[in-house]
């Protein structure tokens, strides 16, 4: 008998190896002609102005992104647990199958609990927006 480790091994050392050996011979391959234009930013077709290093993001983007994925993730992982739920009941019955999908969603609505107390859910309204609300009324 085989090791399965040996095939998991194997697996891992294609999946690092041929990416690696695509980018390698690319670079070799590729023709190489620097000019200033390709080196110039360009975003959307308009001349880049100031820098960006100035430039301040609200992270509000960034926890609504990171949000997404997690709930993205957690459908992905329920679907499939749905599926085979009835099947599951009458195999093992209604507690095994049915208290790991539990502590998976109570874990999910204690993390969504703590990013709606630390604010992360509440979109935080510039200066300028605020000030047009007040002048709408």
């Amino acid at each position: 008998m085989s090791n399965p480790w040996i095939a998991i091994g194997a697996l891992a050392l294609v999946g690092v190896v041929i990416p690696l050996s695509m980018m390698v011979v690319s670079m070799l391959l590729r023709p190489s002609v620097p000019e200033q234009g390709k080196r110039a930013t360009y975003e959307s077709g308009e001349i880049p102005t100031g820098s960006s290093q100035k430039i301040r993001f609200n992270i509000q983007y960034y926890m609504v992104a990171l949000l997404f994925v997690v709930f993205d993730i957690e459908t992905v992982l329920i679907f499939p647990w749905t599926v085979i739920y009835q099947d599951a009941v009458s195999a093992i019955g209604i507690g095994p199958a049915l208290y790991p999908m539990l502590a998976f969603l109570g874990i999910l609505i204690v993390g969504l609990a703590w990013a709606w107390r630390n604010g992360a859910v509440q979109w935080i309204t510039s200066p300028r927006a605020s000030s047009r609300a007040v002048e709408q009324q």
